[in-house]
């Protein structure tokens, strides 16, 4: 099954870029999975029903501090659903201006920033995604993690938890548990 989720994502990246599109770079490409990814997530993680202000508020996807994705993000989620609850995306500079949000895109841009921005967001039930050296170990929920050329993600369970979110087993088989370090408890 784990194999399915991936498959789907490389058409679904592959279908964005269509097949008369400029060639484009390796970054650019990194980002359309990542943005990929970034919506599925949302299909396999639960929040509890607090995190949304109505039954049919929207599922956010923010992204703080520099915004690497360009149109992509954007182009995933359009006119998108999840357990009817329609998709949306925003940005935001810093940590204090994140309000309703549910996945969290913490930008390379705010690696300076990662304690702070975990004091602030507390245990609220948002989703925290990021693609720093140890994101997931430290302060961070999933960490996307690029080795040989490969997408691979670290999820951290017990922060995850914290915030009162599920994971599918689904999206945790595909990943790295990892437990959180001893300098942020």
């Amino acid at each position: 099954m784990g194999g399915v989720i991936i498959a789907a994502l490389m058409v679904l990246v592959i279908a964005m870029a269509g097949a008369s599109a400029p060639p484009r770079s390796a970054v650019a490409q990194e980002y359309d999975l990542k943005a990929a990814f970034l919506f599925n997530f949302a299909q396999f993680v639960e929040w509890p029903t607090d995190a949304f202000p109505t039954p049919t508020s929207p599922i956010t996807i923010g992204v703080l501090g520099d915004d690497p994705f360009g149109a992509s993000l954007d182009a995933v989620v359009a006119g998108e659903t999840i357990r009817n609850r329609p998709l949306s995306v925003r940005r935001y500079r810093a940590v204090e201006q994140v309000d309703t949000c549910h996945i969290l895109f913490v930008s390379s841009s705010e690696a300076s920033q990662l304690d702070h921005i975990a004091k602030v967001l507390g245990h609220r039930s948002i989703l925290t995604v990021g693609e720093t050296k140890d994101f997931a170990a430290n302060t961070g929920m999933i960490a996307f993690e690029l080795s040989q050329r490969r997408l691979r993600l670290r999820i951290n369970v017990a922060a995850a938890t914290d915030a009162r979110l599920t994971i599918s087993s689904k999206l945790l088989r595909q990943a790295q548990i990892v437990r959180p370090s001893q300098a942020h408890p």
